[in-house]
């Protein structure tokens, strides 16, 4: 029973941090049609911009953070105005489109590698303190974890509903040819969505940082893992990410307890066949709310 709490716990952290991840991506895919895959890197980016401004910097923890979510929503915006936005001038495909997110992809990684080198990066002074609930033990990284899932997608949620752009986000979301009828600047909330996503993703990234340290590899387990969650929660929904990614966390941290570490990737697909068998839509496969 101990170990079923640890694990169950712990599954609501790492969920959590799933369903931060979910978040984002289904966000910008949601209302730009964009399959970014390159989102994992911009991730990776996230931590080691936080890491240098710490580490080599010597920047307070607080500014580093704020000043890296702020650096990742530019590079968001960046990325959709100057290689996105490009390909959807000329009407590429969708797959064309999806390729140029992969080739995206492999040129972010290998920059990071280049400038910040390939091994781990850690925070040394900054580690997180442990607490014990009865037999159970806390990480406050995996507290925080949890709470800003919570205020990230509150947040987000009033924004979505309560405001006119939020709104405009949701239209397009809905029917992109729509809302360019009735006047939504959509390359505006294009912009604004890649910016809000991959802010969103520097939050958890940075607490991965504190907790695991910085790889230039990390991205791909954080798309991977995200485009199933939104997959599952049904893309276009927010409390669907949010479920999603929860899902696959506890269904990973509960399975540990038969399955071995190294098949721990293998429960996330076994979650998606049986929604998609059950749900193919997902289980909130609607527009964002």
């Amino acid at each position: 029973m101990d170990l079923f709490a640890q694990l169950l716990l712990s599954g609501i952290a790492n969920g959590s941090h799933y369903a931060l991840l979910a978040i984002g991506f289904g966000l910008i895919f949601s209302t730009t049609q964009v399959t970014h895959f390159a989102y994992g890197p911009l991730y990776a980016l996230s931590a080691y911009l936080v890491w240098h401004m710490v580490s080599v910097l010597q920047w307070p923890l607080a500014v580093a953070v704020a000043a890296g979510i702020l650096a990742s929503a530019v590079i968001g915006m960046l990325a959709y105005q100057f290689i996105y936005r490009s390909f959807q001038a000329r009407n590429s495909s969708d797959l064309v489109i999806l390729i140029v997110s992969l080739g995206l992809f492999i040129i972010i990684e290998n920059v990071i590698g280049i400038v910040f080198g390939t091994g781990s990066r850690v925070l040394g002074d900054i580690s997180a303190d442990i607490y014990f609930l009865g037999p159970v033990v806390l990480t406050s990284t995996q507290i925080w974890q949890v709470l800003m899932l919570v205020i990230i997608s509150a947040v987000l949620s009033a924004f979505l509903h309560g405001s006119r752009f939020g709104k405009a986000i949701r239209g397009m979301a809905d029917n992109p040819e729509m809302a360019r009828i009735v006047g939504i600047n959509t390359r505006q909330v294009s912009l604004a969505v890649f910016a809000l996503g991959t802010a969103i993703a520097a939050v958890p990234a940075t607490l991965i940082l504190i907790k695991d340290g910085a790889s230039p590899y990390m991205g791909f387990h954080a798309v991977f893992m995200a485009f199933i969650a939104v997959v599952v929660g049904g893309v276009g929904s927010l409390r669907g990410a949010v479920l999603g990614g929860l899902i696959l966390g506890i269904a990973e941290g509960i399975g540990l307890i038969r399955i071995p570490t190294e098949w721990q990737s293998t429960i996330a697909f076994v979650v998606l066949f049986i929604v998609m068998l059950v749900r193919p839509q997902g289980l909130f496969g609607r527009v964002l709310r």
